[in-house]
């Protein structure tokens, strides 16, 4: 279970680095296996590179080596990925992950090129290929994956479709949202890149170390109490809701976001409350 981490910025926009500090500190003393940086949720669309790499180097000085940190540097220009997967290998990623290239609308041809360079340029060097045509608006099927598989260093695959949802030749499947999690475990995926693990990490841990102890009904019903909170992270775009479950709980200073993203209207916060409420959390705001 790696928990995609949002990215901390104080109330002027700038990165919050010593609440990035304490966030990720908390995800892996709270079920977190490891850490996604400057994913989606860690809204790397607008990060600079430069603040991805303080962010992921920053982090790592905290947690240590052992900890496992993959990076976002996924972007819709293949020179551009390549360069700040290098620099991510740098700053001490252990894997980078690699978004289906936005707005251009590659065809598949052009989707296993942009691996491959990515692959040739850092050789030996983990990638994990991230499938979310909802924001891409590209798929990329099972079969065209098992291609993009036989790329040597590109060991797993974020999936964000459910419809698509099966294993994968040549590669392990991680659930890209919190809703399929459970069932990626189901059907002998490695697990998820989780964003209500913020919130809930103990509980989510706990739905992967059952399914591996092949306890599924247990798995099942831990999975049920949170669907509402599943639910809720979902009731604006990501990561709108878990800025405000987090400033909420307390978890960070405030629930900045950088424009075009603005934070969650009161309407939305209700549904948030009441889901943070049922699961048992405590408030602060």
């Amino acid at each position: 279970m790696l928990t995609a981490m949002a990215t901390p910025f104080d109330a002027d926009g700038a990165v919050d680095e010593a609440a990035v500090l304490r966030l990720a500190t908390h995800l892996l003393e709270h079920g977190s296996h490891g850490l996604v940086i400057s994913g989606s949720t860690g809204e790397m669309p607008t990060l600079t590179d430069e603040e991805a790499m303080v962010i992921l180097r920053a982090v790592r000085r905290e947690v240590g080596d052992e900890t496992l940190l993959v990076c976002g540097t996924g972007t819709n220009y293949t020179q551009h990925s390549i360069e700040l997967t290098e620099a991510a290998v740098e700053a001490g990623a252990d894997a980078a992950l690699i978004v289906t290239p936005y707005y251009n609308k590659p065809n598949p041809a052009g989707i296993l090129a942009h691996f491959e360079a990515i692959a040739a340029a850092v050789p030996g060097f983990p990638l994990i290929a991230y499938n979310i045509p909802s924001r891409v608006v590209v798929n990329v099927p099972p079969d065209e994956l098992a291609e993009i598989a036989r790329i040597e260093s590109v060991v797993e695959v974020k999936q964000a479709y459910y419809d698509d949802l099966q294993p994968i030749e040549g590669m392990e499947v991680l659930a890209g949202n919190d809703e399929i999690f459970l069932r990626t475990l189901e059907i002998g995926g490695a697990g998820g890149i989780t964003v209500a693990s913020h919130l809930v990490g103990p509980q989510m841990r706990e739905i992967w170390d059952a399914a591996q102890a092949g306890e599924m009904e247990r798995a099942r019903e831990i999975d049920a109490a949170l669907k509402p909170l599943y639910a809720a992270m979902g009731v604006t775009t990501n990561p709108i809701p878990v800025k405000a479950a987090l400033a909420m709980t307390g978890l960070i200073p405030n629930d900045s976001l950088r424009l075009p993203l603005v934070p969650a209207d009161e309407e939305q916060r209700t549904t948030i409350r009441a889901a943070l409420e049922g699961v048992g959390l405590q408030l602060v705001k």
